[in-house]
């Protein structure tokens, strides 16, 4: 598609204010969601358990950390506000990412005893790996064309990722009786979060009206149907159904988790939002 065709796009939804407000929520979700991950990844950066892991991870992290920045830049050119105000000025309740991906990689922080869990991180980005995938799949029919397109970019890079996460929870699936005991554990601590990937919030009836995207329970349909592949390639037993979540992070209902992640990430923006990073 021409650059012509892609602002005639945008131009359309500013035109139709409730569209242009379902767009931007689904919006918000997949870039926050992609955001606090690549942070938490971040967190690994010199305590992965290998070289070659550190440096993995701080390369999916980057990747991540892009995406969300050309999903926050599509924002902007939709009236939403300043890419990097989205990023980095919000406060903890605006953000629309999934609990799970808001919770620590384990006790301590990273510059104060950290002990952090490998098994928990894999288990987590597999998990949702399988659902960004499917979500991006799903986006590359999206009724709005730059996100369309967007999103066949987002996938191509993130295959690479999804298979490097399922390559290593079936390594640990796979490997000693502590590091299956250790995964097994992991599992069952992201299984208590996986429902809030699935939701869509406030305003999935119109995400879906309007051929944005699928809706929550189908996502999570084709989400079981992959990750009961990936377990039973890995020789675990499937954990059961997940609970619907009392509350969502769709809806800005978060941990004290994310409070700390956002002022982190926010601290030096705020100190000058006005210039020139």
């Amino acid at each position: 598609m021409s650059e012509h065709i892609e602002v005639a796009a945008a131009e359309e939804a500013k035109r139709r204010p409730d569209y242009t407000r379902a767009l931007q929520e689904l919006l918000l979700q997949i870039a926050d969601d992609d955001y606090i991950l690549a942070y938490r990844g971040s967190e690994w950066l010199g305590l992965a358990p290998h070289i070659e892991e550190d440096v993995a991870f701080s390369s999916m992290a980057q990747d991540m950390m892009g995406h969300a920045a050309m999903l926050y830049e599509m924002l902007e050119e939709l009236g939403a506000g300043k890419a990097d105000d989205l990023a980095h000025l919000r406060s903890p309740e605006a953000f629309r990412n999934a609990i799970l991906l808001e919770r620590p990689n384990g006790p301590g922080e990273y510059a104060n005893e950290p002990h952090y869990d490998w098994a928990f991180a894999i288990a987590r980005c597999s998990l949702y790996g399988l659902f960004k995938e499917i979500r991006l799949e799903v986006l590359t029919d999206s009724s709005y064309v730059p996100l369309r397109q967007e999103a066949s970019k987002m996938l191509r890079e993130h295959q690479y990722h999804s298979r490097y996460w399922r390559s290593w929870f079936t390594r640990l699936a796979g490997g000693t009786n502590e590091a299956r005991s250790r995964l097994i554990a992991a599992v069952a601590q992201a299984w208590s979060d996986i429902g809030s990937l699935f939701p869509l919030g406030s305003e999935e009836e119109a995400i879906v009206r309007f051929g944005l995207s699928i809706g929550g329970d189908e996502l999570a349909r084709r989400w079981k149907t992959s990750a009961q592949s990936l377990f039973e390639a890995s020789g675990l037993a499937w954990p059961g159904d997940w609970n619907t979540p009392v509350r969502t992070g769709r809806d800005g209902q978060h941990t004290d988790d994310l409070t700390q992640v956002v002022g982190i990430l926010s601290e030096v923006y705020r100190i000058d939002p006005a210039a020139s990073w």
